[in-house]
């Protein structure tokens, strides 16, 4: 390994600026930390997917997206299949979009605190990211978007909802007032919108100007396939679609995409299970008069620690029970803050009985 540097100096400054994407976590019986299903694939559904793919010819590329699945995706979200793009994850049509829109200095906006990843691929694309903060128990200030958006007349407009990780879902309304009363082009980034909150969807009848994110890692539970689309306008789409990589989804994960929408209905009940288990939690919760406990609509739910410090309670959840959440209290509008994972009803009652444990003798 050469011992100088001199690679890293063409590397772009923006890039450079950087902190990197990344999660080390330790191993947990209770894995609360990632907001993944806590059930795998059902094993019928697992065999499906795999006679599907077994029978594709993998010395062959795959389509880059088959014309079955894009209008079983039409069918599911209401949409057009021209207007339809699939990506190795959601994550990667995030990357796609701000791609072909941002030029080196052009300003996007988002709400604060949000997912981490529109800062870094806004800054590694010579972007200037503006975050706004989110208003009183981490509401969505749609006043305080707006007018930000307008005075640095932003190229983006990136709206997560339910907003990872506080769980705050937008207001109704809401998407359709920044469309009106900005130039921008507008990204509703839904990755957990089926556990709640109102969907943009409609929207893409009315306007050119909005890219509407979904997965299949959240409530369709194949987070281990990655799996994601972006809905725009077919002509927008068409555009983002360049800056995809070439045959970015495998054959596997095609093959699971189109059985997932095939179950949808049995897995939509695991969906409606996490919601009655997101009730239980916050619950429970919010009888600790040690914490704090925020209104979510995803399937997590966002707490803060009122008297002992957020890591010394995030460790002993994992040392003493077995038990990893996230810790998210890097920040000082996240201090003293964790981030939980609705699980099972197992999962609910054991890390409600360990912070109950672990609070009730702080001063």
């Amino acid at each position: 390994m050469p011992d100088d540097v001199e690679g890293l100096a063409l590397i772009k400054p923006a890039v450079r600026a950087q902190a990197g994407y990344t999660l080390s976590a330790p191993a947990a019986p209770r894995k609360l930390n990632q907001n993944e299903s806590p059930w795998d694939v059902p094993p019928a559904l697992k065999r499906e997917i795999l006679a599907a793919a077994e029978a594709a010819p993998w010395q062959r590329y795959p389509e880059f997206a088959p014309p079955e699945l894009l209008a079983a995706l039409a069918d599911r979200y209401g949409w057009t299949p021209e207007g339809i793009l699939v990506g190795n994850g959601s994550n990667e049509l995030i990357q796609a979009t701000l791609t072909t829109t941002l030029e080196p200095g052009d300003v996007v906006v988002a709400p604060s605190p949000t997912f981490s990843l529109y800062r870094l691929l806004s800054g590694v694309l010579g972007g200037r990211y503006r975050p706004v903060p989110l208003g009183r128990s981490f509401a969505y200030d749609v006043d305080a978007l707006i007018d930000a958006a307008v005075r640095e007349r932003a190229r983006v407009v990136v709206l997560n909802s339910p907003n990872n990780p506080t769980g705050s879902a937008l207001p109704e309304g809401a998407v359709a007032r920044v469309l009106e009363e900005t130039g921008a082009l507008v990204v509703c980034d839904e990755a957990y919108q089926e556990f709640g909150g109102p969907t943009a969807l409609p929207l893409l009848r009315t306007s050119s100007r909005l890219v509407v994110l979904r997965t299949f890692s959240k409530a369709l539970g194949l987070a281990g396939l990655r799996f994601g689309l972006a809905l725009a306008h077919p002509s927008v789409a068409r555009e983002i679609a360049k800056a995809k990589l070439p045959y970015n989804v495998n054959v596997v994960t095609l093959a699971a995409a189109a059985a997932a929408l095939r179950h949808g209905e049995a897995l939509a009940e695991r969906t409606r299970t996490i919601v009655e288990q997101r009730a239980r939690l916050v619950a429970r919760l919010s009888a600790l008069s040690a914490l704090d406990v925020f209104p979510s609509a995803a399937n997590f739910v966002l707490i803060r620690c009122r008297r002992h410090p957020a890591r010394e309670v995030f460790r002993r959840l994992l040392d003493e029970h077995g038990i990893l959440v996230r810790d998210v209290s890097g920040t000082s509008e996240l201090a003293q803050c964790l981030r939980i994972s609705v699980g099972t009803a197992e999962d609910v009652d054991a890390v409600a009985d360990a912070l109950a444990g672990i609070l009730e003798d702080a001063p």
